[in-house]
This record gives C-alpha cells, structure tokens and sequence, in this order.
C-alpha cells in the first residue's frame, strides 16, 4: 500500500509503505515474480492485464502491482470463505 501525503487537495503517493507481516509481503512478491518470470517465457496472451502492465512498467514494479492484486484477491476469497472462481473472459 503505497504511502499518501495529500495537501491542498493534491494527492501525493510514495513509496510502498513496510505495514503488514514482512514475510507474506515477501511471499506475495515472489510469487508475482514468478507469474512475471513465466509470462515473459510463455507470452501473456491469457492475461491481458499483465501484458498491458509489463509493456508501461518497469519488471519490479509490475510485480509489486500483481503482488498487491494477488492480495486482495486472497483476503476477498477469505472474507468470503469462497473459492477462487477463473474470470469468465479468460476461461475463453
């Protein structure tokens, strides 16, 4: 979660703040990282999100971006007590 200096009311955002269990942030990470690392192998052709975001950002940074939507994922299936459930446009 990135860091948020708002003043006259101008939205700043930092740098991605050290709140949370230092070890899940990690495990988020790499696994995004390997998401990345095997997209850049195998093409992104099912992911059109990551391809999109790869082709604007920097490696690090769109893993931070995917660790960060992995997260919310995982706490949605969580609060919800459900599975996860393939988007129905990339099941295609």
């Amino acid at each position: 979660m990135p860091k948020q200096n708002s003043s006259g009311g101008k939205d700043k955002l930092g740098s991605i703040s050290k709140k949370g269990d230092r070890y899940l942030r990690s495990l988020f990470t790499a696994g995004a990282l390997a998401v990345i690392r095997y997209a850049k192998i195998h093409g992104t052709g099912h992911r059109p999100w990551l391809s999109a975001l790869l082709a604007r950002r920097a490696t690090k940074v769109a893993a931070i971006a995917l660790a960060n939507k992995l997260a919310r994922i995982a706490w949605a299936m969580m609060a919800r007590n459900e599975r996860y459930k393939e988007p129905a446009a990339l099941m295609a």
